[in-house]
């Protein structure tokens, strides 16, 4: 199966990346525009600037009224969104083909003058919108502090990954309108952006609204560059929640290696033979043969900057945590001393395949062609990597999924987090109990 995503590629004289890809069977477009700048490029202190400038997008600029910009774009049938992690924010717009002109007014409007029309308070409703969306997806969901805990003892204090995507409260509140400038001057700036354009649109089209809309906005001044201190941990880290809930849970979390490597695709599909479906390892020894486990998870989170395989076990109830730890490393010696079957192997790489293939139906939104486009332009430095992209799960074999699992994990120390009850401390695995 040929996969690629078809696409012409040129630069504004104002630094900005433009990619186009000509999909004609639908009336739509998408317009997907990527900044470089995460919570990764936050500097210790003000965290959550990035996620909040998220939120600020949103609010109006100089020539669009607050409200305005949703409005608009609702008006035509269209939808829109916004998403920020470690080491980008991205923004998408998907409309009918008509209001293309539409789309690239609004994002461009907000890329040259969103602090014309940027007000403190503007900032305290967002401000608080953020706190509440982290109280709700952390301090009062179950289980919600464990990815911050994991996060923060994973990387050493002052390392970029340190903290929260979504920042500190203490962080958030001390925000002031000069640091909401100052970010915005220092990140959004064309230079420092990406815009793919993917649907019923012409390049010569493309170009020249582009050309129109953003050729004239400032590039900037080049971004700062970010220090990224060593990330190894030097030795095993036990740790202990107390949380309301009901039965508790293990999460094991190991340093690996950074996105679009060969050792990336070889973990993504460990992570896939040992807990992807009924069939997966951890899920048919866990679960259905010893029942001692609800539930089971694990995933490679590769960054640009490095890398994160966690494994997460919920425990039936009663049941301590240190039985469940045991069971999962010994699943993974058995990887590292005799290797995954050729089958397991083949469906975790077709199941694979069929998510590409299905992302790859829509144009727009997360993970959408425009979506790729952007993100194969700003980490692999080709947006046509597609093929490339899949071609590292294919050329994974059953002895670099052992070798991958002995270099990362069995021979790496790990961050354990128990999530346990409160009161029932006894159920936190190993030393930590």
């Amino acid at each position: 199966m040929n996969v690629d995503i078809p696409h012409t590629r040129f630069r504004l004289d104002s630094g900005i990346d433009v990619v186009v890809h000509e999909d004609h069977r639908l009336p739509l477009v998408a317009v997907n525009v990527w900044y470089r700048v995460g919570s990764g490029h936050e500097v210790p202190g003000p965290t959550g600037f990035a996620h909040l400038f998220e939120h600020l997008m949103f609010e109006g600029s100089a020539h669009v009224p607050p409200g305005a910009f949703d409005h608009l774009l609702e008006g035509v049938g269209g939808s829109n969104n916004g998403s920020t992690s470690t080491d980008r924010t991205n923004y998408w717009i998907n409309v009918p083909a008509c209001a293309l002109e539409l789309a690239l007014w609004l994002e461009s409007d907000r890329m040259g003058f969103l602090l014309e029309a940027m007000d403190q308070h503007k900032l305290d409703v967002q401000r608080d919108v953020v706190k509440n969306e982290r109280r709700q997806s952390y301090e009062n969901r179950p289980y919600g502090l464990v990815w911050e805990t994991v996060t923060g003892n994973l990387y050493p204090e002052g390392h970029p990954y340190h903290h929260p995507v979504i920042g500190s409260m203490a962080d958030l509140e001390a925000a002031t309108l000069d640091d909401v400038h100052h970010f915005f001057r220092t990140w959004y700036a064309p230079g420092n952006a990406a815009i793919a354009i993917a649907g019923d649109v012409t390049v010569e089209r493309a170009r020249a609204l582009v050309q129109r809309y953003f050729g004239s906005l400032p590039a900037g001044a080049a971004p700062p560059m970010v220090e990224w201190p060593s990330a190894a941990l030097e030795r095993p880290s036990e740790l202990v929640l107390e949380d309301r809930v009901q039965l508790a849970r293990l999460v094991l979390a190991w340093h690996s290696p950074v996105h679009y490597t060969e050792e990336d695709a070889a973990l993504a599909l460990l992570a896939q033979v040992l807990a992807d479906g009924k069939s997966s390892r951890l899920y048919h020894r866990l679960v259905h043969d010893e029942q001692s486990a609800q539930d089971v998870s694990a995933w490679q989170s590769g960054a640009q900057h490095g890398g994160a395989f966690e494994i997460g076990v919920t425990a039936k109830p009663d049941l301590g945590l240190g039985v469940l730890e045991a069971a999962v490393r010994e699943e993974l010696e058995r990887v590292v001393r005799e290797g995954v079957e050729e089958a397991e192997l083949g469906r975790a790489v077709a199941r694979l395949e069929a998510g590409f293939v299905q992302a790859l139906e829509r144009i727009g939104g997360f993970g959408g062609k425009a979506d790729q486009l952007n993100e194969y332009l700003m980490f692999a430095g080709d947006p046509g990597y597609v093929g490339e992209d899949l071609e590292r799960y294919r050329r994974v074999t059953p002895a670099g999924v052992a070798e991958a699992a002995r270099r990362w994990l069995t021979e790496a120390h790990a961050v354990a987090v128990s999530v346990v009850p409160e009161g029932r401390r006894r159920l936190a695995a190993g030393a930590a109990a």
